[in-house]
């Protein structure tokens, strides 16, 4: 596959080995708060926009959803370093944007402006950026576009949709909160529910229970993580992994459980809700960014102010 049409790479940063690193794309609407200047492209069009954004090119763009997830992975990254200099299983980020290079200068500007580790800029002007993902070894993809996240879920990469939202920037360390079905998990038992109700999917639960649930969309991500929070103790690593799950611990947990054990994905605290709403407990967690494939638990993450990603 061909490079996108223009590539910057950011000479400020360490350039990472993304056949090793964890590499996360993240479009600009899901880093920074562009809603005034999408609408504006929305409503008078590409040039009016380029416009804009050339003429407010040295003013910082406002922080977006996965801003603090973004800084928190840095974090990450300059604790791994701390412990062994010459590490290369890092986190690499890299911005993919449909803007042109000409008014991607602000978008460039306000990453160099808070400090972010980004290591490439991606300029693409296809229609569908998500064919270079795989070429640069992305293992999660966020966006602010329902389509660009359809068309990466597709193509088998880990993403998700990202709403805007006002966050509160939660201090370190890096706190990830994944669903289970449908997010971790495949969508099997959920399937089950829908056709036979709770009832029939406690009885399919119970019948499989020797038998590990399938892969879902966020499990090759969740994996990586994993493997980064396997090179630190349980004090002191700079990672910690949540599961937030609709799942009855008496009665659906135990399978859950033993799928984690199976895939060796060390998971620091499960939450079983038996269908209670889950934002109270993600206030508690304060997550940097939380997945679900639930719009309703999106909706009550982002009404306590939780980073939120809809895994569709």
């Amino acid at each position: 596959m061909a490079e996108p049409e223009s590539t910057v790479i950011n000479t400020n940063v360490k350039q990472k080995d993304p056949s090793t690193a964890l590499v996360i794309a993240v479009t600009t609407r899901a880093i920074f708060n562009l809603e005034e200047e999408h609408k504006l492209y929305l409503e008078k069009g590409k040039e009016e926009y380029t416009r804009h954004q050339q003429a407010n090119q040295d003013k910082p763009l406002p922080p977006g959803t996965a801003f603090a997830f973004i800084q928190a992975v840095q974090y990450v990254n300059e604790k791994i370093l701390e412990s062994n200099p010459a590490e290369r299983d890092l986190f690499d980020i890299l911005v993919l944007s449909n803007n042109s290079p000409e008014s991607g200068a602000r978008i460039i500007n306000s990453a160099k402006h808070y400090g972010l580790e980004i290591s490439k800029f991606c300029f693409v002007s296809d229609e569908d950026s998500t064919q270079y993902l795989k070429s640069h070894g992305v293992k999660l993809f966020l966006s602010a576009d329902r389509t660009d996240v359809c068309n990466a879920l597709r193509r088998g990469v880990s993403a998700a949709l990202v709403f805007q939202q006002e966050v509160q920037a939660p201090s370190t360390p890096l706190r990830v909160v994944f669903d289970g079905d449908a997010v971790l998990f495949s969508d099997e038992t959920d399937q089950i529910f829908q056709e036979q109700g709770l009832e029939g999917a406690v009885q399919y639960e119970r019948a499989m229970e020797a038998i590990p649930i399938g892969e879902g969309p966020l499990k090759a991500f969740a994996m990586h993580l994993g493997k980064m929070r396997k090179k630190f103790g349980q004090e002191k690593s700079p990672i910690r992994t949540y599961l937030v799950t609709a799942r009855s611990g008496r009665d659906m947990g135990i399978r859950a459980i033993k799928t984690l054990r199976e895939w060796g994905l060390p998971i620091d605290e499960a939450f079983f809700m038996d269908g209670a709403p889950k934002g109270p407990i993600l206030a508690q967690i304060q997550p940097h960014i939380f997945f679900d494939d639930g719009l309703h638990n999106i909706q009550g993450a982002q009404n306590v102010g939780v980073p939120s990603a809809w895994v569709p």
